[in-house]
């Protein structure tokens, strides 16, 4: 792997299943070889070798980096940061015009421009010239090619806006899989820590940690027992950071391990 603050190369020679699920700035992505599968709540998205796409931020997903047979899964990896993008508009005086509904994942189609910068910038993170300026200059000059190639994405780099309050009890039914701290489901839902707490106990009568707790395990319990998954298969997505830690909640909840559970 070789990256610096905000332009990162990776190179995985085998499966890759991240535990981070929260997107926290607007990435922009470019697929060398191998595949990125991406997931939401509602769909799922699959980068190509000479795919590009932007991630949009303040999104929870879940991620797996696939690499071909006896190949290797590339991919070069730009984050924009708040603090760039605020510069930049400012900068060039830009400013989004309304809020945009779009997919996790919008693509970008990729011309000789494009092809352009992409090897620049690969030259660029292999050589000792590798400073922030110059990564900052690459990054200014990536969002001019882009507003150029696909304008309606200034709409969606620089809404700077903090997300509305939404429905709590909607939110946490189709997300209490993703492992991520409760500061972050709180500002995805529109409120301060404080809030979201006070808000969660009125509407589910438990705290947020025991609530998403039972729900996993519960889940785990009928994917066990009913569809014949073994846990080494589910408990990264049920939000576990680690087999070890799902057996043992699994077996402080039921009575019993997920393994012996295909014997009962």
């Amino acid at each position: 792997m070789i990256e610096n603050s905000d332009i990162v190369y990776s190179c995985y020679h085998k499966v890759s299943r991240k535990g981070e699920n929260f997107v926290a700035q607007h990435t922009i992505s470019y697929q060398m070889s191998g595949s990125f599968v991406l997931a939401d709540n509602k769909d799922k998205y699959i980068a190509n070798p000479g795919d590009f796409h932007l991630i949009r931020k303040n999104q929870l997903v879940k991620f797996a980096k696939i690499p071909p047979p006896n190949g290797t899964c590339e991919s070069l990896n730009i984050y924009l940061s708040d603090e760039n993008l605020k510069n930049f508009a400012q900068e060039y005086q830009l400013q989004s015009e309304h809020v945009t509904k779009a997919n996790v994942l919008v693509k970008i189609d990729v011309n000789s421009v494009l092809e352009n910068f992409i090897a620049s910038l690969r030259t660029l993170l292999t050589s000792n010239l590798n400073t922030k300026s110059l990564t900052d200059l690459k990054i200014k000059e990536l969002l001019l090619i882009l507003l150029q190639t696909k304008p309606e994405l200034k709409n969606i780099l620089f809404d700077f806006s903090e997300p509305h309050k939404i429905d709590l009890e909607a939110f946490m039914n189709q997300n209490y899989r993703y492992n991520v701290n409760l500061e972050r489901f709180a500002r995805l839902t529109g409120r301060s820590l404080a809030t979201f707490k006070r808000d969660f106990e009125k509407i589910f009568q438990t705290s947020p940690h025991q609530w998403m707790l039972k729900k996993r395990l519960d889940e785990a319990h009928y994917l066990l027992k009913e569809e014949k998954k073994s846990a080494s298969d589910i408990f990264i997505d049920l939000g576990f950071e680690d087999l070890s830690h799902f057996s043992s909640a699994f077996k402080k909840q039921f009575g019993y391990s997920p393994k012996s559970l295909a014997k009962i």
